[in-house]
């Protein structure tokens, strides 16, 4: 299993903790952020398939911002995806 840490951009939270193993993703926590909404996406997503995800959240916006912790989730996911690919070969 490996650990990923991201930090976000243009969002309230300012970093997103995950493990990685076998294309999927557990223990998903945000730093900071709404912290009820938070951990609720920590739970969804636990053992579920990264690009799966990464697939769903990606565009997601919050407010006025082009972005939103979700769509950063996206992000951390797909860059966690491309490493652990480039790592195989």
């Amino acid at each position: 299993m490996t650990h990923y840490e991201y930090k976000p951009k243009m969002v309230c939270a300012k970093k997103i903790d995950f493990d990685y193993e076998d294309g999927k993703i557990y223990n998903v926590k945000f730093t900071g952020g709404c912290n009820g909404n938070l951990k609720a996406i920590g739970k969804l997503v636990e053992g579920m398939d990264a690009q799966e995800i990464a697939d769903k959240l990606e565009g997601n916006t919050c407010s006025f911002k082009e972005t939103s912790c979700a769509d950063q989730l996206s992000k951390a996911l797909n860059e966690c995806i491309a490493e652990q690919g480039s790592a195989m070969h």
